[in-house]
């Protein structure tokens, strides 16, 4: 039987580039090669896409942009074409492919673009449509979608950038009214806690906005919940599995870029440090709301619970990291899904998102 052809992106315009390129790294290793032939298109942080052929430990270090083989390539927008066209010296060729796996976190990968260019392509993509994919970046839309689905989440509230350079006043007062001290300022659309800021007073409520005006024009504020930060692996179509609930102990005062990266001291506990009545409710409420934003393929669902027993929604990742301390792949193989097995589910569903068009 002859092998699929599998293009796995990474990289990417985002804040979250150097994620997805270790990310990607991992996906690729475990890609059965016995079914799947692979491709390798890197986008780098100025937007360019590179077909890539060389070492796979050239990905993770960011060297691999400056292999001499790199050639221009992107995927065209025209189901006729099918594939990657790739750019030469003497004009151009076409590879084609199969699907197509983004793996790709944030802006421009993971906010409904790529996933964009592919239904206009045609090519079956691993992970949410484009509806999920850019409901679940903006995490203003999600939590308003969560509201009027009556998923209980932390109280927030939210406004626009310009409206702040216009009144920074009258936006400080709307917010001090609606929440109380320390409040969580984030840019609606960014992942891995990036430009991520706690304020406990009002000096502080200025800086952060500055933090997260620089990653988006629209910011959210949230309460602070007192809780055990727990996370639920959610995977299908039609019919959804959830896995163990895991349980994060940051090393900071809360999850940023730095704890889920960079330090070492940040604990996952999986299963969870939760009874297991709770286990249950953030299993069947992570199902719920991967359902309410319409996501297919894959998302990781990412959960507070309080001393009390509350079991407050915080956010969904359409396109969670696959590194080596990510919590998604973690807690699949606590469910006897493990590493090659894992991805070659998710493109099996592509497949079938494809065929059934679910």
């Amino acid at each position: 039987m002859q092998k699929k052809r599998i293009a796995v992106l990474f990289g990417g315009k985002s804040s979250e580039h150097e994620v997805s390129r270790v990310s990607a790294s991992y996906v690729i290793s475990q890609i059965p090669t016995d079914k799947y032939e692979v491709v390798t298109i890197g986008i780098t942080k100025e937007g360019r896409w590179l077909l890539y052929s060389g070492d796979l430990k050239n990905i993770s270090d960011g060297s691999w942009e400056n292999d001499p083989a790199n050639k221009l390539a992107f995927i065209a927008p025209a189901p006729r074409v099918g594939g990657i066209v790739v750019l030469g010296d003497e004009g151009y060729e076409i590879i084609k492919i199969d699907a197509v796996f983004p793996v790709l976190h944030g802006k421009n990968g993971e906010d409904g673009t790529v996933q964009g260019l592919l239904e206009l392509a045609e090519i079956p993509y691993v992970g949410c449509g484009v509806l999920a994919s850019a409901a679940c970046m903006d995490k203003i839309v999600t939590n308003i979608m969560f509201e009027h689905a009556g998923i209980e989440q932390a109280a927030f509230t939210w406004f626009n950038t310009d409206d702040y350079k216009k009144n920074p006043d009258k936006c400080i007062v709307k917010v001090e009214s609606a929440l109380d001290y320390p409040i969580f300022v984030k840019p609606a659309n960014a992942g891995s806690s990036v430009g991520v800021s706690k304020a406990c007073d009002r000096g502080q409520l200025i800086k952060a906005i500055e933090i997260a005006a620089k990653e988006d024009r629209r910011i959210l504020f949230e309460e602070t919940v007192t809780g055990k930060e727990v996370e639920c692996a959610v995977m299908g179509n039609h019919e959804f599995f959830a896995s163990v609930p895991g349980e994060i102990k940051p090393a900071a005062e809360f999850y940023d870029y730095d704890a889920k990266y960079n330090n070492a001291s940040s604990e996952l506990f999986i299963p969870a440090h939760i009874n297991q009545e709770l286990k249950e409710i953030v299993k069947r409420v992570a199902v719920r709301a991967y359902k309410a934003l319409d996501c297919t393929g894959l998302s990781r669902v990412d959960f507070f619970v309080t001393e009390e027993g509350r079991v407050l929604l915080n956010e969904i990742n359409t396109m969670p990291g696959f590194t080596s301390i990510s919590m998604y792949p973690k807690l699949m193989a606590a469910c006897d899904i493990n590493g090659s097995t894992l991805i070659e589910k998710l493109i099996e569903l592509a497949f079938e998102r494809a065929e059934k068009n679910v």
